[in-house]
């Protein structure tokens, strides 16, 4: 089955932008993408899905500031990250294959394993 690797994470100060990559094994086009972030002590809680039909969902927190998107031709999910917080501070996940249109992580089949965001 498909195999995710992020990379682009780091750390940064607060207002600063970080630019997150997942490649994948093979083409996405026709996947479910998201991206889900996980905060010690917290649950993982979804940022930003991209269905297959195009249609963007963010969670509240992060709308208007990140931006999720896909190469088909590099087999790359993309989230733009702009005016972080430190409250964005977590270890991001992409994951594909979802099971319902906007699914909580259980539902979802394939995950890479994760690029630390640090917003100091």
């Amino acid at each position: 089955h498909v195999q995710l690797v992020e990379s682009g994470g780091g750390s940064v100060q607060a207002g600063g932008s970080l630019t997150l990559s997942c490649e994948a094994s093979e083409s996405i086009y026709r996947f479910c993408m998201a991206w889900f972030r996980q905060a010690p002590g917290k649950e993982r809680e979804a940022v930003a899905y991209l269905n297959t039909g195009g249609m963007l969902k963010y969670a509240g927190s992060v709308k208007g500031r990140f931006t999720i998107s896909q190469d088909n031709a590099k087999n790359t999910l993309y989230l733009q990250m702009k005016s972080l917080e430190p409250e964005d501070t977590a270890m991001y996940y992409c994951a594909a294959n979802c099971d319902g249109l906007y699914p909580p992580p259980q539902k979802l089949a394939v995950w890479g394993q994760g690029t630390q965001v640090t917003v100091s």
